[in-house]
């Protein structure tokens, strides 16, 4: 995994200057999205693996799928990507890409699994602490997981935050035994 990111790494940070060169952020993460899903179906992974079919027609269906958004820089972009064999990347350049679009606008996506139901006024107070705190604008995804029996495990990129009852209790037994 970390091989591939770091492949996909250069063609990220092009792809995201090109973007930001042509005020095309959004566009550009649309594109790169919906690609990288497209690419990370083995069905297709197996279709990129073909030697027999030509580079550029794998790239030229992958942007069939993808349809809205393609401009010119788009397609000299995947062209490259072809050329060099490198389209089975585009997930990888999706989530970085994405990355740092993130970054740049001081955003985050934060994933809460919660034991209960959260209320949106608990949300709402959640992602005005959590933005204050990490000094970006949060968007909240909750999810229910019974099993945590109380609390919240907060996830954002490498960023864990385990509040919950049974996270605790794991802890408690951890020290115990040792």
């Amino acid at each position: 995994m970390a091989e591939l990111r770091t492949l996909a790494r250069p063609y990220a940070k092009a792809a995201f200057a090109a973007a930001q060169e042509h005020k095309q952020l959004a566009e550009w993460s649309q594109v790169l999205t919906i690609a990288g899903q497209v690419t990370a179906n083995k069905d297709i992974r197996q279709l990129l693996a073909n030697p027999g079919l030509e580079e550029q027609k794998k790239a030229d269906l992958i942007l069939e799928v993808v349809e809205d958004g393609v401009t010119e820089q788009v397609r000299n972009f995947f062209a490259v990507l072809a050329e060099n064999r490198r389209l089975t990347l585009l997930p990888e350049i999706a989530a970085l890409f994405n990355t740092y679009r993130a970054d740049l606008e001081r955003t985050v996506d934060i994933e809460v699994t919660a034991a209960f139901e959260l209320t949106d006024e608990q949300q709402q107070k959640l992602a005005q602490a959590l933005s204050k705190k990490l000094e970006r604008q949060v968007s909240l995804a909750a999810s229910l997981d019974k099993s945590l029996i109380g609390g919240v495990i907060i996830r954002t990129g490498d960023l864990v935050i385990d509040a919950s009852v049974r996270g605790k209790l794991t802890k408690l037994a951890d020290a115990l035994g040792s």
